[in-house]
């Protein structure tokens, strides 16, 4: 007997619409309506489906064409069905007794409820009728399909049931990979994976789904601990068996091209994925620690990341202010802030901007975030002596226009970006400082001379990274009072201050109130003010004088203007920027 797909019960006998697979719709025409698939991408599929005979859905998440979780949605809006959560999966399995893990890792389901109406399953592919009717014939009670994000279905297999007692889910292709086209090939590679190979690469999907930067792996006294870092934040994922651990490390180990038997050394690597149907490169980090290997991803997706000024978020003012920077000939022009705070970013941005067939333009960086057509990028290492002076001079004899150094840490290496610029070049590079002026004093303590620095220094950007609010669930709020008084709002908006907005948290951004990130930014051009207060050796104090006297505005009023736009929360400015003008 079929099995029948349950729809959810209608609230009325006579109200329930035919879902779009009752109405015959067609699946990629469905996502193709809603924006999910190209158009481009039909006749692709269509004739993989012909040569392989698997669902469109499996076709597409394989090929990395539509993201896992957007696929669930999918499935679930074209079948009626509903998603299931990863707080639906059981503590415990389910049926131990009448369903062999072998069987529910090679179907890729997982019974998560004994209902009274039936057992609720999580499933990958929820058509496999042949899965569904063998639940039913073992538990003796009618299946109730939900769609599963297949990494998070992979979780949950690797906890209840473990990852090493799987069989081979498919047999080898019958024509030698080497042979098959490009597409085929990816697709019977994904096929015949292994649990903890395919558990990865689902985690990378999932990661770049909920647009992470990061993926945190460690071993934390006897736990499996996995975190992703969204919008500067860590969360936690679902956890993992420690046993698994050593199985997940060694796996990306060996996507990065690394020493699988080394563990007493660090090691870093990287690697490219193809995650939505587009290239995402991937760093890796593993170092040794008391409980096992460390193990950090560094997801850097250049379709996602903004490389063009207007999109960083910048004030209007900033932004011209920086632009007629990159216009000057010559000079050092720096970007000033702590780790993660979008200085690359920054960078690169201003290089799009600069690179025309009439400029060369080269970089020496550690380490090459994105590659950068038009722009020769050549990657430092210390441990051969290629250190960034070491490359500077040489890069000075390939006669180029724009230089880009991507830290200067030491004196050598500042010396040798103010003899570039002496020479007629533009140079950008970064310093680790707290705020703009910050960077003229961290120049002179490492030795340079306030005259050179003052001859050659056109500008410096310090910025930070905030959190945007989410849209969708922002909450207004009045301010108090003296709130408003001991921050200066009102002088920020004289035709008075507007409901300001805090973060909530909905479906819409994972419970947390913010989406994506913004800029605050202070941008420093020396005048004749401050040329004197460097060469008479003021201290920081004076020198913040000198840069607020001269026009510059502190990044903390830049964010404060940001929370008056209902951009950001007051809050986020606050622990971002601190409570005092300029503050880290």
């Amino acid at each position: 007997m079929p099995v029948q797909l349950p729809q959810r019960k209608p609230d009325a006998p006579e109200a329930r619409r035919p879902t779009p697979a009752e109405a015959g719709a067609d699946f990629i025409e469905f996502l193709i309506a809603h924006g999910v698939l190209g158009a481009a991408e039909r006749a692709r599929v269509s004739a993989l489906r012909a040569a392989r005979g698997e669902s469109d859905a499996v076709i597409l998440t394989r090929l990395g064409l539509v993201s896992e979780l957007a696929m669930a949605e999918q499935l679930a809006a074209f079948h009626g069905l509903p998603r299931a959560r990863p707080e639906d999966y059981p503590a415990q399995p389910l049926l131990g007794d009448a369903l062999a893990p072998g069987f529910l890792m090679r179907s890729r389901l997982v019974p998560f409820h004994d209902r009274p109406d039936g057992i609720a399953v999580a499933m990958a592919d929820p058509t496999d009728r042949a899965a569904l009717e063998a639940v039913r014939l073992a538990a003796g009670k009618p299946v109730l399909p939900w769609v599963a994000v297949p990494s998070e279905l992979e979780a949950a297999l690797a906890r209840l049931y473990g990852a090493g007692d799987a069989p081979d889910v498919a047999l080898a292709p019958a024509e030698p990979a080497a042979a098959m086209p490009d597409d085929e090939r990816r697709l019977a590679e994904s096929a015949s994976e292994e649990p903890v190979i395919r558990y990865v690469n689902g985690l990378l999907a999932r990661a770049a789904a909920l647009r992470a930067s990061d993926i945190h792996i460690e071993s934390v006294e006897g736990r499996l601990v996995q975190r992703v870092r969204i919008d500067g934040v860590l969360r936690p994922l679902d956890g993992q068996p420690p046993r698994l651990h050593g199985s997940i490390v060694s796996r990306v180990k060996i996507m990065a091209g690394l020493n699988i038997a080394e563990r007493r050394l660090p090691q870093d690597g990287r690697f490219r994925t193809i995650v939505e149907g587009r290239e995402i490169d991937v760093r890796v980090s593993i170092v040794p620690t008391l409980h096992g290997e460390s193990a950090v991803l560094r997801l850097l997706d250049r379709a996602r990341a903004p490389l063009v000024l207007p999109e960083l978020g910048f004030s209007p003012t900033l932004e011209h202010g920086l632009v007629r920077l990159l216009d000057q000939p010559n000079g050092i022009i720096l970007v000033t802030g702590p780790t993660g705070s979008g200085k690359t970013s920054t960078l690169y941005a201003a290089l799009q901007r600069l690179n025309t067939d009439a400029r060369k333009i080269l970089t020496a960086e550690d380490p090459i975030e994105y590659q950068l057509a038009g722009i020769n990028q050549i990657q430092v290492r210390p441990a051969i002596g290629l250190s960034f002076a070491t490359l500077l001079r040489s890069l000075l004899r390939q006669d180029p226009d724009v230089l880009l150094v991507g830290e200067i840490r030491d004196l050598e290496t500042a010396r040798i970006a103010v003899q570039a610029s002496l020479t007629g070049h533009l140079v950008l590079s970064t310093v680790h400082t707290n705020d703009a002026p910050s960077t003229l004093t961290r120049l002179i303590d490492m030795g340079l001379e306030p005259y050179l620095l003052t001859s050659v220094l056109r500008g410096v950007v310090g910025q930070r990274l905030v959190r945007t609010l989410c849209q969708a669930c922002r909450e207004p709020y009045a301010p108090l009072p003296e709130l408003v008084a001991r921050l200066g709002l009102a002088a920020l908006a004289p035709a008075g201050v507007p409901p300001l907005h805090r973060a909530v948290g909905c479906a819409a951004c994972g419970g947390t109130g913010h989406h994506g990130r913004t800029v605050i930014a202070e941008l420093l051009v020396p005048d004749e003010r401050l040329h004197r207060a460097v060469l008479s050796g003021d201290d920081a104090v004076a020198l913040n004088a000198a840069a607020a006297a001269g026009g510059m505005v502190d990044m903390r009023t830049d964010g404060l203007r940001k929370v008056l736009a209902g951009v950001t929360s007051l809050d986020e400015v606050l622990r971002v920027a601190g409570a005092g003008s300029g503050a880290a």
